[in-house]
């Protein structure tokens, strides 16, 4: 009988409406060559959004750190927090409910750079954000998970890979640090590469997605609670991200930044602790979880983006609403910047 909910024949475990199927031969190699290429392709693409940024404005982020401490608050706050409350809401399984929790406590992804530069975002918060979520995943993932799935879970039986942590980090500073330099001695070639990189990154993200499906297709039998998790959780961190940083005070294009910042995960790190956790039983509950979650933060980021292109375009290119730097010269000024004195508008 065909049934799309009854496993195939070569699952190695396979309970109720969920299945695990062994990787073939081929779909490792083909997964360790893709995954090299990728790496290198990101890499380069990283390079080019660093061509974005100035060394000055970065290192101002770093030095009035009001932007970065919104983010944090939204990557390491408002993202564990509604993990919490929709693992509760949907009453899902103490494995799935950890895994949930683990998507919710990682750091920012890198396509939220390139995001970022397709939104007219503020690409030196953008690239600052996401290298220091990295950076203070090192301790805050694991307090989070402390924290947070303790009443499902001992204490001690999920595994954080500070390693690839640790890559992460490096693939980041790096390739931006050296477009960096590129924008600051080289200004006119770091446009150009810009604009190769952007169109890049935006072919590169629709790949991910693509080969994701692919190397994994027979893992896409899975409860459908996570699936309905999987596509609020990504739209909840955009929205809660964008209205904290309003809240806050900061300019729209900040908003738009710290909303994409705060809903794009690292589900490459995600899928990595779960597999080094998890026996293959539990795995058979919870390892489609952070592909469907990737899937899901890059539709609605698509979605996010297609609207924000057609608004521009009908209000035109030099809206006070959309253009930096109308944003930072015309932004009225609130009681948060009065009180906390954190944000002031970018000098130019």
């Amino acid at each position: 009988m065909n049934n799309w909910t009854v496993c195939l024949a070569n699952a190695s475990v396979c309970e109720g409406s969920s299945c695990v199927v062994p990787e073939s031969n081929f779909n490792a190699i083909l997964s360790v060559i893709v995954s090299t290429v990728l790496t290198v392709l990101l890499a380069m693409v990283m390079f080019s959004m660093g061509c974005n940024v100035e060394v000055r404005k970065f290192l101002g982020h770093l030095k009035r750190p009001w932007g970065i401490f919104i983010g944090f608050l939204c990557q390491f706050g408002i993202m564990p927090l509604t993990g919490f409350l929709l693992s509760l809401a949907f009453g899902i399984l103490p494995v799935q409910a950890v895994v949930v929790l683990i998507m919710g406590c990682c750091p920012g992804g890198t396509a939220s750079n390139i995001l970022a530069y397709w939104v007219d975002g503020d690409m030196d918060l953008s690239v600052s954000m996401t290298t220091c979520s990295t950076l203070l995943a090192l301790g805050m993932m694991p307090l989070c998970l402390f924290i947070y799935t303790k009443m499902w879970v001992d204490t001690g039986t999920i595994v954080i890979p500070y390693d690839n942590i640790g890559i992460s980090l490096v693939a980041l500073v790096i390739p931006v640090s050296f477009g960096m330099f590129v924008n600051h001695k080289w200004p006119a070639i770091a446009k150009v590469i810009l604009k190769i990189g952007s169109i890049a990154g935006a072919i590169l993200i629709v790949v991910l997605a693509v080969v994701g499906g692919i190397l994994y297709q027979s893992a896409w039998i899975i409860e459908p609670k996570l699936w309905i998790i999987g596509t609020i959780f990504p739209i909840a961190g955009y929205s809660l991200g964008f209205f904290m940083a309003r809240i806050a005070g900061q300019p729209w294009y900040r908003c738009r930044t710290v909303a994409l910042e705060t809903g794009m995960q690292n589900t490459q790190l995600c899928s990595t602790i779960v597999q080094l956790s998890f026996t293959p039983e539990e795995l058979n509950l919870v390892f489609t979880f952070p592909l469907i979650y990737s899937v899901f933060q890059l539709l609605f980021a698509a979605i996010l983006l297609a609207f924000y292109v057609a608004y521009k375009k009908y209000y035109g290119k030099n809206n006070a609403a959309f253009s930096e730097q109308n944003d930072t010269k015309t932004e009225p000024e609130s009681s948060s910047h009065a009180i906390n004195g954190g944000f002031q508008p970018d000098e130019k």
